[in-house]
């Protein structure tokens, strides 16, 4: 788990990168942020990660949690490590069936199905 990277949610969806880093140098060296940004209309999605120089710096930064930048208050906690999220998967995609169905006598050649045997 990467210590020096903190996650920070809840935030106004008009806020910037700098103005991120402009509140959040108080805590120490920044060394990255991300802000994510929504594909489609260019805005903040309302959280972003901050990576810090060094862990104390990431934990004095925990102490903005809860603070209130344009009326919301933030959400700050350590970032989780990617791989912890990675787990999981698998499955067969979430129950939508992807193979045939349907129409079973597109395509099936000489077999015959219960219902061709009881005819004939």
């Amino acid at each position: 788990m990467s210590q020096s990277k903190i996650y920070v949610g809840n935030l106004p969806y008009t806020t910037t990168e700098d103005e991120l880093r402009d509140y959040f140098t108080q805590y120490g060296n920044i060394e990255d942020i991300k802000l994510i940004i929504d594909f489609n209309t260019g805005r903040s999605k309302g959280f972003g990660f901050i990576t810090y120089s060094s862990n104390q710096e990431c934990e004095n930064a925990l102490a903005a949690n809860g603070v209130e930048m344009s009326g919301r208050k933030l959400k700050v906690n350590i970032a989780r490590d990617d791989n912890r999220r990675s787990g999981g998967g698998g499955g067969n995609g979430g129950g939508f069936r992807r193979s045939g169905g349907g129409n079973r006598s597109f395509n099936r050649g000489d077999r015959m199905d219960r219902d061709d045997r009881d005819r004939g």
